[in-house]
């Protein structure tokens, strides 16, 4: 066990890192499963796949690590100012990548197979950048979060983490997705089946 699982907010950001894993592995199987004619399900689990990376990472998780995880760390400590910069540009690159898919996506929806290769290569493409994106987080970040900050700087970042709200209504917002999250790994499509 990494010594930054000991902390509920990290405990909170490694699973919130696990469900989006399953559902980009879901997309990649899903369209792996489109290019192999073998059945798949219909659009409407990739739609809710996109659905599930715009709202969770790109709305709830991310200005979290933002406003309170990263800006905790660079008052304390100057020393990953350039990792934690990177993070935040990909942060902001995500939105890119996210918008990208949903446009392949709505491609592959209105011509099929002739937009199956830009699907491919958009969904791959995000895979890629998530999979930097969270070994720079979990593997460099956390841990020196645990070093770094002081239980006042934990207990902000406990909270915010804990209170995953829809800054808009606030209505839970956790709930929703996290239905959404365990109907998509309950319909997700493996490549192998």
């Amino acid at each position: 066990m990494h010594t930054f699982e000991l902390r509920r907010a990290t405990q909170i950001i490694v699973r919130e890192h696990q469900q989006l894993t399953l559902v980009v592995d879901g997309m990649l199987n899903f369209v792996q499963l489109l290019e192999s004619g073998k059945h798949a399900p219909g659009t409407g689990i990739g739609r809710a796949m996109l659905y599930y990376i715009r709202e969770y990472p790109e709305k709830i998780h991310h200005p979290k690590e933002d406003r309170h995880l990263f800006a905790h760390l660079q008052e304390r400590t100057d020393t990953l100012d350039d990792v934690i910069d990177e993070l935040r540009r990909q942060h902001v690159d995500g939105e890119t990548h996210v918008h990208d898919l949903e446009r392949a996506f709505a491609r592959y929806e209105m011509a099929g197979r002739p937009a199956l290769a830009d699907l491919r290569q958009q969904v791959q493409a995000y895979a890629t950048f998530y999979v930097t994106h969270r070994q720079l987080e979990e593997e460099l970040v956390l841990p020196a979060a645990i070093h770094y900050l002081t239980m006042e700087d934990w207990l902000d970042i406990d909270a915010a983490f804990g209170a995953n709200r829809d800054p808009m209504g606030g209505v839970k917002a956790e709930e929703d997705l996290d239905r959404l999250y365990s109907m998509i790994a309950n319909t997700i499509p493996s490549a192998d089946e």
